[in-house]
C-alpha cells in the first residue's frame, strides 16, 4: 500500500537522484520526507501482517518516532550533524537490510513502494562522504570521537548518539579509504562503547581485527599485538589474527635485538598505551591557521588595529537611492579593506532567492589550474547555482542593489551564485582571482580578472562556518541578511594575495550564501588603475 504522498515526493526529489546528498543540507531535507513516506508505508503493510512481523513493527515505531521529530523542523534537526550522517546511513545501509528482511514474507505492497523510491536514495559515495564529513569537523574544531558519538555539539536542537554500529562503520569508512589515524579513532570508540556493554550487531572480534591493523600501519607495533593477542584470546580460529601474531613476534623479535641496552620495550609500551596518535600532515600548508582561525582561534585583531575600524552610513558614492536610504556599513579589517554591510537582503527576498536555486543545485566545481577544466573536488564541499535575472525580478532588483553599494557595474559581473553547504561543508583556502599561472581562468568571459567579492550571507550558522583569511588572521562570521565585500585586485591590476580565504566547514546549521563576482571589464573608470599597489 502507497501512502498518498508517494508521487509528490517522487517527483520533488527525482531530479537530484544520485546527487550526492551530503553536499547540501538544503537538499538533505527531502530526505527527511522520503523516510517519514517509507515509515508511513510500512506501518499500513504490518497491519495487514501484524501477527508475523512483530520485528519489523518495533523497527517501524522506532523510526515513525524520528520521523516525527525531524519532519517538524528539517533543516533545524538537520543542523546537527550526526542526525544528518544517520539519515544518510539508514536510507543507504540499514533500509536495505530492512527490505531483505521483509522479502521473506509474500506480501508485496511495502516492498513495491520501498523499491520504488529507493532508487532516489543516497547511495555508497553519499555514506562515505558523511563520515568523512563528521571526521573533518572532528579534526577542524578537535572533537574527540566520544564527545562526536554523544552528541555533544554547540547550540543544537536535538540530541543524537552514535551506537557502536554507527562508530564501526565510521571507521571502516576510513579503513577503505586509507585513513588509518581516523580508523584508529573510531575503532576505540567503537570498542569502548562495546566494553561498556551497548548492545551491538558487531562483534569486539570484527572491531579489534580493524583496529589491531590500522594500529600497525601507524607503526605501533607493541599496541598491535597486544589487540591482536586480544582478538586470539576471543577467537582462537581467527585465521588472519594467527598469522599476524607470528609476523608481528617476528618483527619484535627483530626490533628487540636491534634495541639498545639501556633501552627496554616496556618504556617503548608506555608511550603508546592512550592509544593517541598525530594526525598525518597533508597537502595544505596552512592547514594548522587556517583551522585555528575557523575555531576562533589566533585572529588577529589587536587593540591598535580595532581603532582604526569604524561603521558609518553608505550612500554609495552619491546614488540617489541611498542618499535617501543609506546602508549600514562595518570595517572588518583594516589592510586589506574588508567592510560589511547590514540588511542588504530582506528575509523575503532570501527565501525566493533558496526557492529559485534550490532545484538548480549541483555539486560545486572548481578550475583545475592545469587543465582549465571543472571539476569536484574535496576541499570544497557544498552545492551551488547560478540564476539569471531573468529568472525572476528579485534576481535583477538584488543585482543592481549590490551595484549600487559597491559602485561597480554589473554588465560584466559574473551571474549571481548561490551556494548551499551540506555536512562539514567548506571551501578550503583559495583565490577568487586568477593567479599569473593561470593566466586563461576567465578568457572565456572576456571581461578579464575578478576584482573584487561580493559576498552575501543567507542564513545564520549556530557554530561553524565562517569566513576565515589565513594570511593575516581574521574571521568574518555568518550573519543573516547581511554581506561582506573585499577588492581581490589592487589597483595597479596586481592580484592581492592576502585575499586568500576559506569558508570554514559548517559544524552546526545550514549554511546559504550567494555571491557576485565583479570583473575588470567595464570597471576602469568606476575604480581607475593606479601606478602603484596602493589600494
Amino acid at each position: 500500500m502507497t501512502s498518498w504522498r508517494t508521487p509528490l515526493l517522487i517527483s520533488c526529489i527525482m531530479w537530484h537522484a544520485q546527487a550526492e546528498f551530503f553536499t547540501s543540507i538544503g537538499q538533505m531535507t527531502d530526505l527527511i520526507y522520503a523516510e517519514k513516506d517509507l515509515v508511513q508505508s510500512l506501518k499500513a503493510y504490518i497491519q495487514e501482517e501484524e501477527s508475523k512481523l512483530a520485528k519489523i513493527k518495533s523497527w517501524a515505531e522506532k523510526m515513525e518516532s524520528l520521523t516525527i521529530k525531524s519532519t517538524s523542523d528539517p533543516e533545524g534537526y538537520l543542523a546537527h550533524p550526526v542526525n544528518a550522517y544517520k539519515l544518510v546511513k539508514r536510507l543507504n545501509t540499514e533500509w536495505l537490510e530492512l527490505e531483505n528482511l521483509v522479502l521473506e514474507d509474500s506480501t508485496k505492497g511495502f516492498i513495491a513502494n520501498l523499491t520504488i523510491q529507493r532508487q532516489f536514495f543516497p547511495n555508497e559515495e553519499d555514506e562515505t562522504g558523511a563520515a568523512k564529513a563528521l571526521m573533518r569537523l572532528q579534526d577542524t574544531y578537535k572533537l574527540d570521537a566520544e564527545m562526536i558519538s554523544k552528541g555533544e555539539f554547540p547550540g543544537t536542537m536535538y540530541r543524537s548518539v552514535l551506537s557502536v554500529d554507527d562508530c564501526f562503520g565510521m571507521g571502516k569508512t576510513a579503513y577503505n579509504e586509507g585513513d588509518y589515524y581516523h580508523t584508529v579513532l573510531w575503532m576505540q570508540q567503537a570498542l569502548k562503547q562495546h566494553d561498556d556493554g551497548e548492545e551491538a550487531t558487531i562483534t569486539k572480534v570484527e572491531i579489534l581485527d580493524y583496529l589491531g591493523y590500522a594500529v600497525f600501519q601507524l607503526g605501533d607495533l607493541h599496541r598491535a599485538m597486544e589487540l591482536t593477542r586480544r582478538l586470539v584470546s576471543l577467537d582462537p580460529s581467527h585465521e588472519r589474527a594467527g598469522s599476524n601474531m607470528q609476523y608481528f613476534e617476528k618483527l619484535l623479535k627483530k626490533e628487540r635485538e636491534m634495541t639498545p641496552l639501556n633501552e627496554t620495550s616496556d618504556t617503548r609500551e608506555l608511550t603508546t598505551q592512550d592509544g593517541i596518535y598525530e594526525r598525518p600532515q597533508d597537502y595544505l600548508p596552512e592547514r594548522e591557521i587556517y583551522e585555528a582561525l575557523c575555531r576562533g582561534e589566533g585572529v588577529k585583531m589587536t587593540p591598535r588595529r580595532k581603532k582604526r575600524l569604524f561603521c558609518r552610513y553608505h550612500d554609495g558614492n552619491k546614488s540617489p537611492h541611498l542618499l535617501i536610504a543609506p546602508f549600514k556599513e562595518e570595517d572588518e579589517w583594516d589592510s586589506p579593506h574588508i567592510v560589511r554591510y547590514y540588511d542588504v537582503l530582506s528575509d523575503e527576498e532570501i527565501e525566493k532567492i533558496k526557492q529559485l536555486a534550490k532545484p538548480k543545485l549541483a555539486r560545486a566545481t572548481v578550475r583545475d589550474p592545469k587543465t582549465g577544466v571543472l571539476t569536484v573536488a574535496s576541499y570544497r564541499v557544498s552545492k551551488s547555482s547560478w540564476l539569471e535575472e531573468d529568472d525572476d525580478p528579485v534576481i535583477a532588483k538584488v543585482n543592481h542593489r549590490m551595484e549600487q553599494i559597491t559602485g561597480l557595474t554589473g554588465t560584466t559581473a559574473e551571474l549571481l551564485q548561490v551556494a548551499n553547504y551540506g555536512m562539514g561543508g567548506q571551501y578550503e583556502p583559495h583565490f577568487d582571482f586568477s593567479r599569473k599561472d593561470e593566466p586563461d581562468a576567465f578568457k572565456r568571459l572576456g571581461t578579464g580578472n575578478r576584482v573584487a567579492t561580493f559576498l552575501n550571507y543567507m542564513s545564520d550558522v549556530e557554530a561553524g562556518g565562517a569566513t576565515v583569511f589565513p594570511d593575516f588572521g581574521a574571521a568574518i562570521w555568518p550573519q543573516k541578511g547581511t554581506a561582506v565585500f573585499w577588492y581581490n585586485l589592487f589597483r595597479s591590476g596586481e592580484g592581492d594575495y592576502r585575499t586568500r580565504h576559506a569558508a570554514c566547514p559548517v559544524l552546526v546549521g545550514c549554511k546559504w550564501v550567494s555571491n557576485k563576482w565583479f570583473h575588470e571589464r567595464g570597471n576602469e573608470f568606476l575604480r581607475p588603475c593606479g601606478t602603484t599597489e596602493v589600494d
